[in-house]
């Protein structure tokens, strides 16, 4: 089995693999003040609650926004399972060539995502990734990253406008019904939905009038993805375990190097 490790802003995502397959996928909140200690505690028992034996993990990637947890999970995976796992960085191949003017600001979660869609849709391919952050990534039929956008996710919007204003509620992340709202919560539920769902239809059409990637495959992936596919189908098709499954082809990839 070999284990990929999604480190998030908001969650860390794990996801395992036997066979090529995703047999079991969990998460756990980041805490980057949080131990190694803490977290082989917390990862050994998801392990255990899934039927999953230490002994059966015979190699490990990781994926990670947040610098300041890449050594301690690389100690937690030393520690519990006696392997070194595969940093995703820059020296690692992904199969894409990386059009980006200095490599090592791109987050590698990015790199991921497209991976698997460029696996699972083929190129070109448009990705969409509904996280903490809301990032919008472009491969083309060379399967060279060009680059993308970033912009707030939609939670961050709405926890930004709840804790920056004096009166304007924390409300539930859902699709009010109609854009026009009668009460406050449904206005900032249909200001928060509805403004995304325009955002995401206007950059990726701006994508593809400036690419000239006119038939690209539009993939999203992350939390909110299905609330905005439920507003309106701009997507092709929807993957909530696409960082995990780009993971573990980019894992395969670098096999060689890791006997």
């Amino acid at each position: 089995m070999i284990m990929a490790v999604d480190i998030g802003n908001t969650n860390v995502k794990i996801g395992i693999f036997d066979n090529g397959v995703m047999t079991n996928s969990f998460k756990m909140s980041t805490i980057i003040n949080r131990t190694s200690d803490e977290y082989v505690a917390v990862l050994t028992q998801l392990l255990h609650h899934n039927n999953i034996r230490l002994e059966d993990i015979r190699g490990a990637i990781i994926s990670s926004v947040i610098p300041q947890l890449d050594y301690t999970f690389s100690n937690v995976i030393s520690y519990c399972f006696g392997i070194k796992p595969l940093v995703l960085g820059v020296g690692v191949k992904t199969g894409l060539h990386i059009k980006y003017d200095s490599p090592r600001e791109l987050g590698s979660d990015r790199i991921a995502t497209c991976v698997a869609a460029v696996k699972e849709a083929g190129a070109p391919v448009i990705v969409v990734d509904f996280g903490t952050a809301t990032t919008v990534n472009v491969v083309n039929e060379k399967h060279e990253f060009l680059g993308g956008c970033i912009t707030l996710g939609i939670r961050s919007t709405s926890d930004a406008l709840s804790r920056q204003t004096a009166k304007l509620p924390s409300v539930e992340l859902k699709a009010p019904g109609k854009i026009v709202a009668q009460s406050t919560s449904k206005a900032i539920q249909s200001g928060i939905i509805y403004g995304t769902v325009g955002q995401i239809k206007y950059i990726v059409e701006k994508i593809k009038q400036e690419t000239g990637l006119v038939n690209a495959k539009v993939v999203a992936t992350g939390g909110m993805s299905e609330l905005v596919y439920g507003v309106e189908k701009i997507f092709d098709y929807i993957d909530r375990a696409l960082s995990l499954k780009g993971l573990y082809e980019i894992y395969r990839l670098n096999s060689d190097k890791l006997q």
